[in-house]
């Protein structure tokens, strides 16, 4: 019903804790269609902060700022204070160290690499 609602995203299944799962990625759909309903809904528990944080970066990427170092830094840190209690693979520190400057950012988008 919200696939139908929104008009994005996908159903799909998580054989890791046996559950389905609906995903949006397309972050135009998230900005305009998802993240909407979220701040006209908010969420009544402490989620609601990581909600907020999330669209902050979902904003950042909507503005293209994942592409260059200073943008990609806020969206680090930002997401670092998200889920303060999740287990982590990355530290932040190893994370901004990997962002040297002068380095353009290099994303796959599609099946072509896109600089």
């Amino acid at each position: 019903m919200i696939q139908n609602k929104w008009g994005c995203g996908f159903i799909r299944p998580d054989r890791s804790d046996n559950t389905i799962k609906f995903e949006v990625r397309e972050i135009r759909a998230l900005v305009e269609k998802v993240l909407p309903h979220f701040e006209a809904y908010p969420l009544a528990s402490s989620k609601q902060a990581d909600v907020e944080r999330f669209t902050r970066i979902c904003q950042l990427v909507h503005q293209r700022r994942h592409l260059d170092r200073e943008g990609m830094v806020k969206i680090v840190r930002i997401a670092m204070e998200m889920n303060p209690s999740g287990k982590r693979k990355y530290r932040e520190s190893d994370i901004l160290k990997s962002l040297f400057p002068g380095e353009r950012i290099v994303y796959a988008a599609g099946n072509r690499g896109i600089t």
